[in-house]
């Protein structure tokens, strides 16, 4: 007989977390315009940052105050951000993204965007002498608005959702401490606990699935196509 108790599970919520939607289909030229353009913002952190086309990768952002935030580097200004992945990339780092679908929310009587882009971040490491893909299914969210009639990129952060190890043999995998694991959401253990082995100070409780930062996102994604100015510094290391 079935238990009539009911397991939370880790998922995300059932119910619609967005509350303001902007133009997301369809729409006006100039409407349609306007997405495309997000959109192609958003393809170009796999194209040209995983390939060190670091001019390319530059373009996507505003002149000056734009911030990136990902779980190895924390809130950075654009230009510092690309220096750490320069540095990054030089001592062995090997981190790409495969982008699996984008689109975008356009609000134009304020010139604001957002761009939903959904990726697997998946990086190289060798723990234990043992090499291993680790696999983050993430969904990348870039809020932009008209910079002199172009669409730039000011803030970009990530929704970590969930993410496994993939051994590149087939069958080997190394062990994880349970403690460090514990430190960090569901959707993003393995990553976390390995680039933290590599030196990294990995932020904790990053938006997940469903807890606090995962609705933080949504009412401050909410609060930018409104025209709104939104707090998106709420990490700690």
């Amino acid at each position: 007989m079935a238990s009539n108790g009911h397991k939370k599970t880790y998922n995300v919520p059932a119910q619609d977390p967005e509350r303001v939607h902007g133009n997301h289909i369809n729409g006006t030229a100039e409407e349609i315009l306007a997405r495309q353009c997000i959109v192609e913002l958003c393809k170009g952190w796999p194209v040209y940052r995983d390939f060190s086309e670091w001019h390319n990768f530059r373009s996507l952002f505003t002149r000056g105050s734009a911030y990136v935030w990902t779980a190895w580097s924390g809130p950075l200004p654009i230009d510092e951000f690309i220096s750490a992945c320069i540095q990054g990339r030089a001592h062995g780092d090997f981190i790409a993204h495969r982008e699996t679908g984008t689109l975008a929310n356009v609000n134009l009587n304020v010139g604001r965007g957002i761009g939903k882009m959904k990726a697997t971040v998946t990086q190289r490491f060798t723990i234990q002498d043992i090499p291993v893909d680790i696999d983050c299914d993430c969904r990348f969210i870039f809020f932009c608005r008209l910079e002199d009639g172009d669409w730039k990129v000011q803030y970009a952060r990530v929704f970590y959702e969930k993410d496994k190890v993939v051994p590149v043999d087939g069958k080997t995998v190394p062990e994880f401490p349970k403690d460090v694991l514990a430190r960090y959401t569901s959707g993003y253990q393995y990553l976390a606990a390995a680039q933290h082995a590599l030196g990294h100070e990995v932020l904790e409780n990053l938006p997940d699935a469903c807890n606090e930062g995962f609705f933080k996102m949504y009412d401050a994604m909410a609060d930018w196509l409104e025209g709104k100015q939104v707090d998106l510094f709420w990490d700690k290391k």
